[in-house]
């Protein structure tokens, strides 16, 4: 298993985002679907998840933005151990983390503009506070014409571009996403790869399930690889795009 300075079972929870200490995951009676899962992500980091379809990558991703819950190992997002938040505290925490699903999710009788604001309607902003920013952010990931467009009528690389821009409208610490170049063009997923670069940039901590090994060598990028439910921690090759 290779090291990085990014990845550190040692560190301590103040410099984490995230930390995994021997977290395993099942389904209901089902077999573990994740074993002894410990690593950990320091602030303004960017990795990848990779593995086999079944490897858990999806889950992985789960554990991380509370969509599923631990059967063993102990699990801290933002220095706060996740098995003492209360139902109270996690909402907060889930704030601080945007998603981009894999099956995108988009609302589809909402306006790009309006699926893009969706978190912050949710949060109680008024349109008043948010105008401007949604649709300077629409702008920046190239949907500025078409922030009035249904998500029926987008293609395939802007709809992944809306699910992005919906992902960080909060600002999150953490943008995590499940396979988000998997449905475009190699072109459109150099483009959508670029944004998390700069979202990267701009400090957020990264983590992307990708079966595309092609944009993980060339990006430079260290990799969670999973395989068997099991982890091991690949150092980055090659020089990002």
């Amino acid at each position: 298993m290779s090291r990085n300075p990014d990845i550190s079972a040692a560190s301590s929870a103040n410099e984490d985002v995230v930390r995994f200490d021997n977290v395993s995951l099942r389904y209901g009676r089902g077999p573990e679907v994740l074993r002894g899962l410990s690593f950990a992500l320091r602030p303004g980091s960017f990795h990848f998840i990779t593995g086999p379809s079944g490897a858990g990558k999806s889950s992985l991703l789960k554990l991380v933005y509370l969509g599923a819950r631990a059967s063993g190992g102990g699990i801290r997002l933002f220095g706060q151990d996740l098995a003492r938040l209360t139902a109270d505290q996690r909402p907060a925490v889930r704030r601080r983390i945007g998603v981009v699903f894999q099956d995108l999710l988009l609302l589809d009788h909402l306006s790009a503009f309006d699926n893009a604001a969706l978190p912050l309607r949710i949060r109680g902003a008024r349109a008043s506070e948010y105008r401007s920013d949604v649709a300077e952010l629409l702008a920046w990931v190239g949907l500025g014409a078409r922030m009035h467009a249904m998500p029926a009528t987008l293609a395939g690389g802007e709809k992944q571009r809306l699910a992005i821009a919906r992902a960080v409208v909060n600002r999150p610490d953490i943008l995590l996403a499940d396979e988000p170049t998997g449905n475009v063009d190699p072109d459109m997923a150099l483009r959508i790869y670029r944004l998390f670069v700069e979202l990267n940039r701009l400090g957020a901590t990264v983590l992307i399930a990708t079966h595309d090994q092609d944009m993980v060598a060339r990006s430079g990028r260290p990799a969670l690889h999973l395989d068997g439910g099991a982890l091991t921690v690949r150092a980055p090759q090659g020089a990002a795009p």
